[in-house]
């Protein structure tokens, strides 16, 4: 049977305590209802288990059709729905057991939601998770998997269809979960293929461009040989200005062109770089999270400042101030941390920069958009004896909603003042992602002028001895 698209796992609110027993408490009053004879309770003990035992799909359709004919005379039947045929399908039956390949069902064989019955033959609805009323009507939520065929030369009384639709409903929650279990398991050899392929058609052809850019940078050294040879030639001809002179500042413009935008496409070249590498390792795709590289760095020379540069043109575009310290370029942080993951936290600080700085209004009236960085050291932030330093992006602006502050790190949330800005609410919740990996904390606070957006990382023991603290 296809997988459908439609049974990914939904979100579901999370009940408390109280719920818990008040639902325990009405199955078990439904137990007493239902009447059950021990007979019928051992066929449920033993349907579970055996489910439970093993693990092929396979198996599992022929344990839902061997387990009812525990009773006497029974003949049972497991049809499911082809949602890549459109068609229902025979997968299994108490006479040859699986069937492989499914056979097409006969013309009779209904999709419906209710019980029916053909001849000597009942059908009960399998649905992909057990969601019967209290009345046994069924809710919106019921998604039609296939049919439990119970057929019995003696009639089927109305407590032996109860019981068997009740069974139906526990095949049908069982075979949700396995099937979302495969699903899970073949998405997850689709993302360990496709990292391979990233490595393969990305990654490694990515790698080339290096080869170009050291071609490009011979062909620099070739236009500034050139020019030399010009002005040589100048010299021994004893030319005035003229032509020749013309041809020697083209040479020179040229020369200075292909130098800046070599070292433009070699900085962006290497920041995407950057980003594919930490993004796309085989590590995070084989341990199902992110993995940290981490080493000690200068943060600001070899994290922020590449990252602002990436920036710099489309704040003051905006006519954003920037404003750097002047304490941190050569400063090496006592930190491990991995520069990848943390250059693309700013990325993402300084992108929100870029479309959320607003005006804020000084003491004497005048207005201006400043966007600022800087780090401070915390003793015992993280407890007695374990220190931390603070690191933030400020910009002006209005105070955040009391809303926002509650949920601007949460995946898919964006802010009320975010409508007119393209975004995915998928950056600050990376920001968190990658701070708590690193042992650190997330955090906002409001300002006189505007917004701070901070994280705290940890530093390791004595670390703040020679420091400042603040």
């Amino acid at each position: 049977m296809s997988q459908d698209k439609g049974m990914s796992a939904k979100k579901t609110k999370k009940a408390d305590f109280r719920q818990i027993k008040k639902r325990i408490a009405e199955k078990q009053q439904d137990y007493i209802d239902y009447g059950f004879t021990r007979a019928q309770d051992d066929i449920l003990k033993i349907f579970l288990d055996l489910a439970q035992e093993y693990e092929n799909l396979e198996d599992f359709y022929q344990i839902c059709i061997a387990v009812p004919c525990l009773y006497n005379d029974i003949k049972a039947g497991l049809y499911l729905y082809d949602n890549n045929r459109k068609k229902m399908r025979l997968f299994a039956d108490s006479i040859k057991g699986l069937r492989s390949p499914p056979q097409n069902a006969p013309l009779y064989i209904k999709r419906t939601n209710e019980t029916y019955r053909k001849g000597d033959t009942w059908f009960f609805p399998i649905l992909k998770k057990y969601c019967a009323q209290e009345d046994g009507s069924l809710n919106d939520e019921c998604l039609f998997t296939g049919l439990l065929a119970i057929s019995s030369e003696q009639p089927i009384s109305d407590p032996d269809r109860l019981f068997f639709s009740k069974f139906a409903n526990r095949i049908g929650y069982n075979l949700h979960n396995r099937l979302l279990a495969q699903q899970n398991i073949d998405h997850l050899k689709f993302i360990n293929n496709l990292v391979l392929d990233i490595e393969h058609n990305v990654i490694i052809p990515n790698m080339y461009f290096r080869h170009l850019f050291n071609q490009l940078r011979k062909k620099i050294k070739d236009v500034e040989n050139l020019e030399k040879t010009i002005m040589i030639m100048k010299s021994s001809l004893h030319m005035e200005g003229g032509q020749c002179q013309v041809v020697i500042d083209q040479v020179s413009n040229l020369h200075n062109d292909l130098i800046n935008h070599h070292q433009e496409l070699q900085k962006q070249h290497d920041n995407l770089s950057l980003f594919l590498e930490s993004l796309f390792r085989r590590d995070h795709f084989v341990q199902g999270h992110l993995v940290l590289r981490a080493r000690k760095c200068l943060v600001e020379k070899e994290i922020i400042a590449p990252q602002l540069e990436q920036y710099a043109i489309r704040l003051r575009n905006r006519n954003i101030e920037i404003v750097m310290p002047e304490d941190m370029r050569d400063e090496e942080i006592p930190l491990m941390v991995d520069v990848g993951l943390l250059a693309q936290v700013y990325a993402n600080l300084f992108s929100n920069a870029v479309k959320y700085t607003g005006e804020s209004v000084g003491i004497d009236g005048s207005t201006r958009k400043k966007m600022a960085y800087g780090r401070h050291y915390l003793p015992d932030s993280f407890g007695p004896d374990c220190h931390g330093v603070k690191f933030n992006v400020f910009t002006t602006g209005l105070h955040l909603d009391d809303k926002d502050v509650m949920n601007i790190y949460n995946d898919g949330y964006r802010g009320l003042n975010s409508a007119s800005q393209p975004g995915t609410g998928h950056g600050l919740n990376f920001v968190k992602h990658v701070i708590e990996m690193h042992g650190g904390r997330i955090g906002y606070e409001s300002t006189d002028e505007g917004n701070n957006f901070y994280f705290i990382l940890p530093l390791p023991e004595s670390a703040l001895d020679e420091k400042t603290v603040d």
